[in-house]
């Protein structure tokens, strides 16, 4: 017969200050992306076509709308950020939440942009790319 698993006093204290640690760096990533939109939207850009990751007719679409999509981040409740990163989320071992979310908006979203002709790479290469960016930017 299957054990069923009761936390005791102690570990239920250890778990919840475990969730409450990583909601609490959630709202600080997620905090830090208001401080740095404009920036980090314009590295972002300037990278994706540096790397030929993204190909495109014009930077500047392709900088607004990562903009765009930095501004709904911040605006998201918890829901909507998670079902926006589910199918992404075993990509890497310890992912960046702002990283996952805005490779999902450039491998699901931003693909079918009038400005994108097409996106190079594998998932783990665009994220690998949106990471680099993301760690200059915002602290973890």
């Amino acid at each position: 017969m299957a054990k069923v698993f009761r936390p005791g006093r102690g570990e239920s204290r250890i778990l919840s200050r475990i969730e409450t640690s990583k909601e609490r760096a959630r709202q600080f990533a997620i905090q830090q992306v208001k401080n740095v939109l404009e920036p980090l939207s314009n590295a972002l850009a300037m990278k994706l076509i540096e790397e030929k990751l993204i190909q495109t007719t014009s930077k500047t679409d392709i900088q607004n709308q990562i903009a765009a999509s930095l501004e709904k981040l911040t605006r998201s409740d918890e829901f909507d950020i998670d079902y926006q990163i589910a199918p992404f989320r075993n990509l890497v071992p310890r992912p960046h939440l702002v990283s996952l979310y805005l490779t999902a908006f450039v491998v699901e979203q931003l693909i079918n942009h009038r400005s994108v002709e097409d996106i190079y790479g594998s998932d783990e290469e665009i994220y690998d790319c949106i990471n680099g960016q993301i760690a200059r930017f915002i602290l973890r």
